[in-house]
């Protein structure tokens, strides 16, 4: 289920934006972002919204989301000092799934420099297991679905 070679896409395919600022540790000795800096960009920019869109206590949510599925295209590079602008939408959601697409802007750029992909099941944080996703979190999802 990786995200399909197309190419970058347009930030009209997003709703929702997060603005993550790179550090210079975040350059690998390529002089760009490593890989796994793309990784966490993603990863903050989907808890970021999940968070603010239902108010959720991180330390304390009895429901949490864990990540079984994760892919990223790369385009063009991203370096310290450039800007990440992080789009996101919700692709599909399921019964205790969502499917998070994440188009990774540098700076102003119109199209995607990378493009990524987060697929989390809500869980019960004591067990583990998944459970039926909260109507709240629903709801959130649904607000940036496409």
């Amino acid at each position: 289920m990786s995200p399909e070679r197309t190419g970058p896409e347009g930030r009209d395919r997003y709703r929702h934006f997060v603005a993550i600022t790179t550090r210079l540790m975040d350059n690998d000795l390529y002089n760009h972002l490593n890989n796994a800096t793309y990784y966490s960009f993603i990863d903050t920019a989907v808890t970021s919204y999940l968070t603010q869109a239902v108010d959720r206590d991180l330390a304390r949510d009895p429901v949490i989301y864990l990540v079984v599925e994760n892919g990223c295209a790369y385009f063009r590079p991203i370096a310290f000092p450039d800007a990440v602008q992080c789009g996101l939408c919700v692709t599909r959601i399921g019964r205790s799934s969502m499917r998070f697409e994440v188009g990774l802007f540098r700076n102003e750029e119109p199209l995607t420099a990378a493009r990524g992909f987060f697929v989390q099941v809500c869980c019960d944080r004591s067990t583990q297991r998944p459970i039926d996703m909260p109507p709240a979190v629903r709801q959130a999802l649904e607000a940036i679905r496409v």
